[in-house]
């Protein structure tokens, strides 16, 4: 299911139409003088230039990440680490939980998906980044759903409906970075993204679990 933008659009703040005011707060003491006062003049009018302006909201959104990486954006700057030591530091300064449970698929042979290897039949999410698209990130929780012994009650037409709707969901990216997971071809598309990599960045033994 898409949820499609109506009250604002793509290329600007949502907060391009409004006007903000800096107001004064005051603390008293009993006897009605000020104790405290913070401020500015609650008839003076702003428009901060960040909330105003492309121009302006670019600059807060390349002022630092609100949201993880996504994990094609990962894998892409693995794939252009130059060296063993940079791709590991990516891995490690991504690491997260879900993260790590989306590499497991990935590598971990004893991981079966119950998803047709090759191609899937599905329509990349055409829509802008960080518009109208979950993340892997959040998605990666309902993975199992789509592995042997994750929920014996789907039948399999259930299952790959459920997730092509997941793919579709998704950024095209992550869709196409969640097909090579599936198919276990990481290393295919990004250079150097093996399995041996993930378990040294992770501490993961042979059987990618974490070391004893």
């Amino acid at each position: 299911m898409r949820i499609r933008r109506h009250f604002t659009k793509g290329t600007e703040s949502a907060y391009s139409t409004i006007e903000f005011r800096n107001i004064s707060s005051e603390i008293r003491n009993p006897d009605g003088s000020i104790a405290s006062q913070e401020g500015m003049n609650p008839t003076q009018t702003q428009s901060h230039p960040a909330l105003m302006t492309r121009t302006g909201v670019k600059a807060l959104s390349d002022s630092g990440r609100a949201l993880p990486m996504l994990m094609d954006e990962i894998a892409t700057k693995i794939n252009n680490a130059k060296d063993k030591t940079r791709k590991l530091k990516v891995l490690k300064e991504n690491d997260s939980v879900p993260l790590r449970q989306v590499l497991k698929g990935a590598f971990d042979p004893n991981i079966e998906w119950l998803i047709p290897d090759g191609d899937v039949p599905y329509t990349p999410n055409d829509a802008p980044l960080g518009t109208e698209h979950n993340i892997l990130s959040q998605e990666a929780k309902r993975l199992y759903l789509f592995t042997k012994g994750g929920d014996a009650s789907l039948s399999n037409n259930k299952r790959e409906t459920l997730f092509v709707q997941m793919l579709e969901g998704l950024s095209a990216e992550e869709a196409e970075f969640l097909v090579t997971v599936v198919n276990k071809k990481v290393n295919n598309k990004y250079k150097g993204f093996t399995g041996n990599l993930v378990k040294e960045a992770f501490g993961w033994d042979e059987n990618f679990m974490k070391k004893e």
